[in-house]
C-alpha cells in the first residue's frame, strides 16, 4: 500500500510537466533541494522498488565467491576486513537510524563499499555529499517490520541480514556500479 501511494501520487505530482517521463534518478537528482513533495514520493518509489529487489527467499548470510560474485566477496573484504565487520556495520546503522528510514550499502566509482544510513526518504544518491551508487538497502520504517516483529527491529535487520539479502542483485548492482564508475571524472 505504501509503495504504490507513492507511485500514485508521484504521477499525479508530475503529470504535464518536464519530469513526466523522466527516469525516477532523474526526478530524484533534479528535484533533491527544489521540490520536496516530488522528490519524497520519488525517492521513496525508488528505495521500495530497489528494496523488493535486495531480497530473496533463501537468502542471506555471507556471500560465496563461487555462488555470488568474486567482486563482492573481494570489496566487502576490503572495505571491511571481513563480512563480520561489514555485518555489524550495517545492523548498527539500520538500527540506529532514527525513526523512519534507511540501511545502505554503497559503491563509489571504484568499487569502494562503504554503509550509510538515510531518514525519511533520502537516498545516498543525493544525500552523501559525494557520489556514490546504492547497492543494496535495508527498510527501517516501522511498516517495513512492525507487523512481524512489533518494536524489535534488530530482529527484523537480523533476519534481513541473515536470511533474505539477495547477494546476486547487490553482485550486479556493484559490477553495474564499476562499470559506470569507468566514465566518471
Amino acid at each position: 500500500k505504501h509503495h504504490a501511494k507513492y507511485v500514485n501520487t508521484l504521477n499525479a505530482l508530475v503529470a504535464g510537466t518536464s519530469l513526466e517521463n523522466q527516469s525516477l534518478e532523474k526526478i530524484i537528482k533534479a528535484t533533491h533541494k527544489s521540490k520536496p513533495g516530488i522528490f519524497n514520493n520519488a525517492a521513496q518509489a525508488w528505495n521500495h522498488s530497489f528494496y523488493w529487489k535486495c531480497m530473496t527467499p533463501k537468502g542471506g548470510g555471507m556471500p560465496n565467491e563461487n555462488k555470488h560474485s568474486k567482486l563482492l566477496c573481494d570489496k566487502i573484504n576490503a572495505s571491511f576486513g571481513s563480512y563480520d565487520n561489514f555485518r555489524k556495520e550495517f545492523a548498527e546503522a539500520a538500527n540506529t537510524a532514527f525513526g523512519s528510514g534507511w540501511a545502505w550499502l554503497v559503491s563509489d566509482a571504484k568499487g569502494n563499499l562503504s554503509v550509510r544510513k538515510t531518514i525519511g526518504a533520502d537516498n545516498p544518491m543525493v544525500s552523501s555529499g559525494k557520489c556514490c551508487i546504492p547497492i543494496l538497502t535495508c527498510d527501517v520504517w516501522e511498516h517495513a517490520y512492525y507487523l512481524d516483529y512489533a518494536n524489535l527491529r534488530p530482529s527484523y535487520v537480523d533476519t534481513f541480514l541473515d536470511k533474505l539479502v539477495n547477494w546476486e542483485f547487490v553482485a550486479e548492482n556493484l559490477e553495474r556500479a564499476v562499470d559506470s564508475g569507468k566514465n566518471w571524472s
